[in-house]
């Protein structure tokens, strides 16, 4: 038997990530643990760039994906429809490594979208534009061009979950 862990009763109302035609399985087999972890949904829109039927992930090693509610939608369109029958009162929150506001200042909500881009490119240009009062980004203090993508996930979804009081209870289970 496991040790005790560290651990925070799960939203009533779950936060989205959302991976805009991810390309590389680790990462998303990364922010699939990190919404099995914090009970948030998994939304993948888009072509992927990797398969993800049972195969695949049992191949990859991914073994708590059967504990990740996930969705695939063929497009953003489609998952904005889907998420405003899921999440009707829940906002989106875009990052993008070249938005000029951080997600600091982005005020969390339980039932939000957390949106994310593809790893060599980001979100496209078309989608940042039309929502470009919801887009942020995570400053870096260095010369690099941008975060990993789980990396990115993980950080946002934190302080999402903090902003909101998720961490405030704790209790060791």
């Amino acid at each position: 038997m496991l040790a005790p862990r560290l651990r925070a009763h799960p939203l009533s109302t779950p936060l989205h990530i959302v991976l805009v035609e991810p390309e590389i399985p680790p990462n998303t087999g990364n922010i699939a643990r990190l919404c099995a972890a914090t009970a948030s949904h998994l939304h993948l829109v888009g072509k992927l760039g990797f398969r993800i039927d049972e195969q695949a992930v049992r191949r990859a090693g991914v073994d708590y994906w059967h504990l990740v509610k996930v969705q695939q939608h063929i497009d953003f369109p489609h998952f904005l429809h889907a998420f405003s029958t899921l999440s009707p009162s829940g906002n989106l929150h875009l990052f993008s490594a070249t938005a000029p506001r951080s997600y600091l200042s982005a005020a969390f909500a339980p039932g939000d979208a957390l949106i994310f881009g593809r790893e060599s490119v980001g979100l496209p240009a078309t989608l940042v534009e039309a929502h470009p009062d919801r887009t942020v980004s995570i400053p870096t203090l260095g010369a690099v061009r941008s975060l990993n993508l789980a990396n990115a996930a993980g950080i946002a979804l934190f302080e999402a979950l903090r902003q909101i009081g998720a961490l405030d209870e704790t209790f060791m289970g």
